[in-house]
């Protein structure tokens, strides 16, 4: 109940009237000195009564006039900000695609210099797909039957041997990679020519009927032979990267890891020769 009888007696309201009121008196007074070089009796009691309440109003002024200053300036402040903030996020995007428009054309530059090299018409492609599949290593490219490409083709990169196309439409085509079990690519030890087959183990490679009388040792490079009539000679396929030693058998236990990573291929080079497989 006391509670209640105090809040009737803080009633808003009334603090309102009360404020208004002296704020009228206030500029009554002022309005009613303005000009005046001596005050009547009124005047002073009038002015001696209100200038308190002069000095608050002047202060209770000046502080609303600063707030609402600075709420206009945090405004302003906050829009800068935010204007500032999708500047930052369009020049990022603008570098971004700089960079990556740098990052094509050296690609390209560079199959354009591995195409020079060799002396055979070729037709630069860029992978759209991979086969999700678990059994299979294949990619998709966007050139096909309309660009010249037949299957059994050889498939390269800058860094290596990539696959085969197996399969071709007029405007697509698909490339069994090197590294699919059911690949099989003629090679040569390049230190020692020591002649293998290089299979595909699904991520890696396995060089095959390398004699053990052949010297054979770990970051020896592995190229293409040039037999087989699919790839040409010297195209470098990856390195050794062990050495078996089990003594029994007629041949090494090779492994060989990709000069190609295969996750990362955007832009291939196709061979436009013929092949065994094409049909």
């Amino acid at each position: 109940m006391a509670y209640e009888r105090r809040k009737k007696k803080d009633n808003p309201v009334k603090r309102f009237f009360v404020v208004a009121i002296l704020a009228a008196l206030v500029v009554a007074a002022i309005v009613t000195t303005v000009g005046r070089k001596e005050f009547g009796l009124s005047h002073r009691l009038a002015f001696e009564s209100l200038a308190p309440f002069q000095g608050v109003l002047s202060r209770g002024g000046h502080f609303v006039s600063g707030f609402w200053d600075r709420y206009f300036n945090l405004v302003g402040v906050s829009e800068e900000n935010e204007r500032l903030r999708e500047e930052i996020k369009r020049y990022v995007a603008m570098n971004a695609a700089n960079r990556e428009a740098v990052a094509t054309n050296v690609r390209l530059n560079q199959l354009l210099g591995l195409s020079r090299s060799i002396q055979t018409p070729v037709l630069t492609a860029q992978v759209i797909g991979r086969d999700p599949a678990l059994w299979f290593k294949t990619m998709t490219i966007d050139k096909g039957i309309s660009a010249g490409v037949e299957k059994g083709m050889p498939v390269v990169a800058v860094e290596g041997v990539v696959g085969q196309v197996i399969n071709v439409s007029p405007r697509f085509s698909k490339v069994l990679l090197a590294v699919d079990p059911n690949s099989a690519v003629d090679a040569i030890v390049q230190s020692s020519r020591a002649l293998g087959i290089i299979k595909g183990t699904g991520q890696g490679y396995r060089l095959d009927y390398v004699l053990k009388e052949k010297g054979v040792a770990v970051d020896d490079l592995v190229i293409t032979s040039g037999m087989g009539g699919v790839f040409p000679k010297g195209l470098l396929i990856g390195t050794v990267v062990d050495v078996g030693k089990d003594r029994r058998g007629m041949f090494h236990a090779i492994e060989v890891r990709p000069a190609v990573d295969f996750r990362e291929l955007e832009y291939v080079t196709i061979i436009l020769q013929a092949s065994p497989l094409a049909e």
